[in-house]
């Protein structure tokens, strides 16, 4: 019997094996104690009635109206080892503030967060640093969180601030961007409310992570992504979870303790109400489809963009299908950093429970158990009870994204006609001359220096004069850019850019044959997945002087050296006063790593 057979038809409850302290350390998510969050934050003036004053989806430009409160919102996160069984494997694992998944932080649009980041990790000690994906950071582009490019590493025992706006609104996370520590749990959520006129809702049931899981240490699995074992270079999950929690098989684990029946998430349902599910595929691998028995969604927000609502019964890989009479389901695929915001109504009786469901495909990543399990509670249910509702077929032949003609952005922005300028990059696979499996972005592999971080670099005045394996490609004073991505692997990536939210003009398999799909209002985000043997037109607006990161989200992708730097508007960047704890920063990496050998076996990010 199947580990998903035996949770559906075994014992007669859901009753835990373990303890949240056990299974996720000090996290809340995945209980019925789960918090709730609010449609803003009212501990601080509300203008016109909210924090963000007049401002709305409709009427207001994100990217150059952005509110600023003068609002601080403070957090200090440590971050250190520890033991934990999310689904009754006990590993080491990284957790902030003892926390699995790490602690959700919140803010009001036009907040500053101020974060206050420890690095406790010992047993080995490791450098790391966070990024916070999808902030623009416009008017702090040294706090965007990746080692050599903005910053150098946070040095063990050594604490740091982050300092920025928030300047986009809806749902995100932050991790870990030092090798692929986030693989090994370095990653929480990140809130950021804002208008939403778009989509009402009554109750916000805050993140829902969707992640693949790895037995085995991040660093073990590193060392044979790179390595010249192709059997060992495209590793398999173990599991998925739910919140940071799902039952293993433990007949089929190694010789880590393992407890069957761990424990499944909990959510509760208010009937009559509509709750607001935040989705966020945090894993290193894996594409998700996400489903709610027996319920309709309605997907209003992707990544930080709000989109014209739409209702449907199946959004799977680039193919959606109109919502039937009779289906009552959203399946969402969602690759890897990518986010949506789904509202659904709790139409169920009030003594109902539901099954929750996401599974990684099978054709487009490798599982070895792709399917998680979760609950939903109505409110006289038996909180231990098991549902009887049955799963909806999942079509798993397309590894895309929604089709570009479904998502219209809320708030409409027509981009440059012509591009200033246009790059072509290319991406493949293969041995390098020592015989290292290794990723290539125009025929260069990626390597971090975490001595030199590039933007420090560049504010010095040196724009130009960079190592090869650094892949810097500097886009000088264009006022716009164009970059035409070409896989000619058959493997999907999805396609991260730091610091904007670009414009996917095209996407498809094959070659690209000029067209623009909705030139008016193209799709905006800042996660796009590139299909195998496939392409992406991406269009970017040069309004953010900086260094930003353009790689596959797959960690083990990007540790392979999948990975470029876009150097935008540089003179800009040489008048830019940058504070001096990026300096004091790396006085205190050096003084680490002259003193203590690290092994950097990856690309380092």
């Amino acid at each position: 019997m199947s580990l998903i057979s035996s949770i559906l038809n075994g014992g007669a409850t859901l009753a835990a094996g373990l303890s949240q302290a056990i299974t996720n350390g000090g996290s809340p998510l995945g209980t019925l104690q789960a918090p709730t969050f609010p449609q803003f934050l009212t501990n601080n003036p509300l203008p016109s009635g909210f924090p963000w004053g007049t401002d709305t989806a409709k009427n207001t430009n994100p990217y150059t109206q952005s509110p600023v409160t003068g609002v601080i919102r403070s957090y200090d996160l440590t971050i250190s080892r520890g033991v934990i069984a999310p689904d009754g494997f006990q590993k080491s694992a990284l957790l902030v503030n003892g926390e699995f998944p790490a602690p959700t932080i919140e803010a009001n649009w036009g907040d500053t967060f101020q974060i206050t980041v420890h690095n406790n990790i010992t047993g080995p000690p490791e450098g790391t640093a966070l990024h916070w994906h999808g902030i623009l950071q416009k008017t702090s582009p040294w706090f965007d969180g990746v080692p050599s490019v903005q910053q150098c590493p946070i040095a063990p025992g050594k604490t740091f601030t982050y300092s920025f706006i928030a300047d986009l609104y809806g749902t995100s996370w932050y991790h870990s961007h030092y090798s692929a520590q986030y693989a090994g749990g370095l990653a929480g959520a990140m809130i950021i409310h804002g208008p939403h006129e778009n989509q009402p809702y009554d109750i916000d049931l805050g993140p829902v992570f969707l992640s693949d899981y790895y037995h085995s240490p991040y660093l073990e699995i590193v060392a044979n992504v790179v390595g010249k074992d192709i059997t060992k270079a495209i590793p398999k999950s173990d599991n998925n979870l739910i919140n940071g929690k799902m039952d293993a098989d433990c007949t089929s684990v190694g010789l880590n303790p393992c407890t069957p029946h761990a424990g499944l998430a909990k959510f509760k349902f208010t009937t009559g109400k509509t709750h607001r599910l935040r989705l966020i595929n945090s894993g290193a691998e894996g594409i998700q489809r996400f489903s709610i028995d027996n319920h309709t969604l309605t997907v209003f927000a992707n990544d930080f963009v709000p989109i014209v609502p739409y209702q449907t019964d199946v959004v799977t890989l680039g193919v959606r299908r109109p919502l039937h009479a009779n289906a009552v389901l959203l399946l969402i695929a969602l690759q890897i950093g990518q986010r949506t915001d789904v509202a659904v109504t709790a139409n169920g009786e009030a003594n109902q429970a539901y099954w929750m469901r996401s599974d990684i495909s099978t054709t487009c990543s490798t599982p070895s158990q792709p399917s998680a399990l979760a609950v939903i509670y109505y409110p006289k249910a038996n909180t231990n009870g098991k549902p009887n509702s049955t799963a909806w077929p999942v079509d798993d032949s397309h590894c895309g994204n929604d089709n570009l003609t479904e998502t219209t952005p809320y708030y409409p922005i027509t981009p440059a006609a012509v591009p200033a300028t246009t790059q072509l990059i290319d991406i493949n696979f293969g041995q390098n001359s020592s015989g290292n499996w290794e990723w290539t972005m125009n025929n260069s592999t990626f390597h971090a220096n975490y001595d030199y971080p590039l933007l420090l670099l560049a504010n010095e005045g040196n724009t130009t004069d960079y190592p090869t394996d650094w892949n810097v490609y500097n886009f000088g004073s264009n006022t716009s850019f164009l970059i035409h991505v070409r896989n000619h692997i058959p493997a999907a990536h999805p396609m991260h850019m730091h610091g904007h939210n670009f414009f996917v003009l095209a996407e498809g398999v094959g070659d690209w044959d000029g067209t623009v799909t909705n030139p008016s209002n193209p799709q905006r985000r800042d996660v796009q997945l590139l299909q195998p043997s496939g392409f992406i037109i991406l269009q970017v607006t040069a309004d953010n002087p900086g260094v930003w990161p353009f790689h596959c989200h797959i960690a083990w992708h990007v540790s392979a050296g999948l990975y470029v730097n876009l150097l935008e508007r540089p003179a800009d960047i040489t008048q830019t006063q940058i504070p001096l704890i990026m300096a004091e920063t790396c006085t205190d990496w050096h003084a680490f790593s002259h003193s203590t050998q690290v092994d950097e076996i990856d690309s380092g990010l």
